[in-house]
């Protein structure tokens, strides 16, 4: 990841927890709902690998081919799922966030921080910093999708209601919201480091 150490830690610290969170719900519940915690898995445990700072591993070249392969394969397994009409789960927003892990990983590894090595000193990364790793639209247009994902996850994940001028918490809510909550805001702090 490109931007801040501490940033990059507390982007691991939060994607590693949701991914092993996920994965321990892996073998409850449903067959539909287990392939849907799958996918929130790989997602929160690859956001983990690619978040750590490039200072601690560098995964060139090799790193961004790798998470290209990987979350184009589950960007592509999602849409399959959503052309065979399996509407019960959200493969529609796996396959974007699959194909934004895409886009960053491939963003990283070709831009300004991508092509130098990772120690060359302040005035190579105060440059870097000027200059956006990815496609100044599609970044754009990611961010407004996963600021719009993370309002509405929120809205699902605290269903206040009012009765009889009191607010009131009808019901537990689903720790699956909080986790894709938890990516949602992942996926915007990485591309804000783009």
């Amino acid at each position: 990841m490109h931007g801040p150490p501490l940033i990059g830690w507390l982007l691991v610290a939060l994607c590693a927890a949701t991914g092993a969170y996920c994965l321990v719900r892996l073998h409850a519940g449903p067959g539909g709902e287990r392939r849907a915690v799958g996918s929130d898995a790989l997602m929160g445990l690859g956001m983990a690998a690619m978040a750590v700072p490039a200072t601690v591993v560098d995964t060139r070249p090799w790193g961004a081919l790798m998470f290209a392969v990987v979350f184009g394969a589950a960007g592509v397994h999602a849409l399959a799922a959503v052309a065979r009409g399996r509407a019960d789960t959200p493969h529609l927003h796996h396959a974007v966030g699959a194909f934004a892990m895409v886009y960053m990983a491939l963003a990283m590894a070709g831009g300004p921080a991508g092509g130098r090595g990772v120690h060359e000193g302040a005035a190579a990364h105060a440059a870097a910093a000027h200059e956006p790793a990815g496609t100044p639209l599609l970044t754009g247009l990611l961010l407004v999708y996963f600021a719009v994902y993370v309002v509405r996850t929120v809205a699902v994940l605290v269903p206040v209601t009012v009765a009889a001028g009191r607010l009131t918490w009808p019901c537990r809510p689903d720790l699956t919201h909080a986790c894709r909550l938890s990516m949602g805001i992942g996926m915007l702090a990485m591309l804000l480091t783009l």
